[in-house]
């Protein structure tokens, strides 16, 4: 059987058995992550590094192969008629070439189908600003993004540019007119696609990822001339966004950042994937809506105190990711013991379980 064939076969198994992702290891055989669990295909389907190697380089074309040949690392995406769409990393490991596909949902779920509380949904509404969605790798964020995007697409006619790296979702034009770009296909880089789309006329700017100073630089420009830009960060919550961006920057620059900050960043949402009682998976998320109080810490420099803020600033649709778990608990979504160990402040999440009869 030839390497494209067999990578029909792993991809279209995969699929059928709702995995969310395909593990492609040299000395292994395939394997599938499902609710979180990792399951192994039967060991006769051991993958030697030859043949390892010869399935993934069929996923590749001759300039992605050469650029992982050179660069030992390659993102990109991977689509295949009546089974699916699928972002692939393919890496080198000690045993040869191995690779990592995620699924990619053809059908771009609605925020209500993924949980996003109203507060957020209005963020893909704002004229102008900085929104953020942060969280671990396969935490959802370009999921969350994509049905902030496609709500866009469904209710207002704007025009929206997206810098991803790969392309994952792929739009229809409704209401919007949409440009998608994928760094090393359309462009050299975020920070380049950025810099050139604030020529393009967009009302709303999406960038994959702030890898770097000069991203976040942009970004920012993008909000203060009138945009909506929205970007994903790997960090695990609102303070320790907001460091990571300050961070990127000379010490003696970060009071003006920290004041373009206060002025320009409209949300940080920060999300964590968890498994769900009987199967499947549930989002626990921490929202943090520009108010005042937000505003006057982060230009103050007190990002630590943001917590308490978030704490009490339901008014403005923000909560915590303590708060988020109890509400998932009291849902019956996920257990308390699995609550317990994603809490920031496990008392707190104790006491709040308790107050909702947990």
């Amino acid at each position: 059987m030839s390497g494209s064939a067999d990578i029909f076969d792993i991809l279209k198994a995969a699929v059928e058995m709702k995995a969310s992702d395909i593990l492609l290891i040299p000395g292994e055989p395939p394997t599938v992550r499902i609710s979180s669990e990792l399951r192994k295909f039967a060991k006769e389907h051991t993958l030697d590094a030859t043949t390892c190697q010869e399935i993934i380089y069929s996923m590749l074309d001759r300039k992605q192969i050469a650029t992982f040949e050179n660069e030992m690392e390659l993102d990109c995406s991977y689509a295949v008629d009546d089974v699916g769409r699928f972002r692939v990393n393919v890496m080198r490991q000690e045993h040869g070439i191995a690779a990592v596909l995620r699924v990619v949902n053809d059908k771009i779920p609605t925020p209500e189908e993924i949980g996003l509380p109203p507060s957020v949904v209005r963020l893909a509404e704002l004229p102008r600003g900085l929104v953020l969605v942060t969280g671990p790798t396969g935490s959802g964020k370009s999921t969350t993004l994509a049905s902030l995007i496609e709500h866009n697409n469904n209710t207002r006619a704007k025009h929206i540019i997206t810098i991803e790296d790969p392309i994952e979702y792929i739009y229809k034009n409704k209401k919007c007119i949409i440009d998608q770009r994928e760094v090393g296909l359309h462009t050299t880089s975020f920070a380049a696609a950025l810099k050139h789309s604030l020529r393009q006329n967009p009302d709303i700017i999406l960038v994959g990822e702030m890898r770097d100073r000069e991203t976040v630089q942009l970004a920012l420009a993008a909000a203060e001339t009138g945009h909506l830009c929205l970007s994903t960060l790997h960090t695990q919550d609102a303070p320790s966004s907001i460091d990571r961006i300050i961070d990127e920057f000379p010490t003696d620059t970060q009071p003006k950042l920290r004041a373009q900050l206060a002025t320009l960043l409209s949300a940080v949402v920060s999300q964590v994937m968890l498994p769900k009682k009987g199967g499947g998976v549930v989002c626990a998320r921490e929202v943090m809506v520009m108010s005042s109080a937000v505003a006057t810490h982060i230009r103050e420099g007190k990002i630590h105190q943001l917590y308490g803020v978030i704490e009490s600033g339901a008014q403005y649709g923000m909560h915590t990711m303590d708060q988020s778990l109890a509400a998932l608990v009291a849902r019956g979504e996920i257990t308390s013991e699995l609550a317990m160990t994603k809490a920031r402040d496990p008392q707190s999440l104790k006491a709040l379980i308790g107050i909702k009869g947990a």
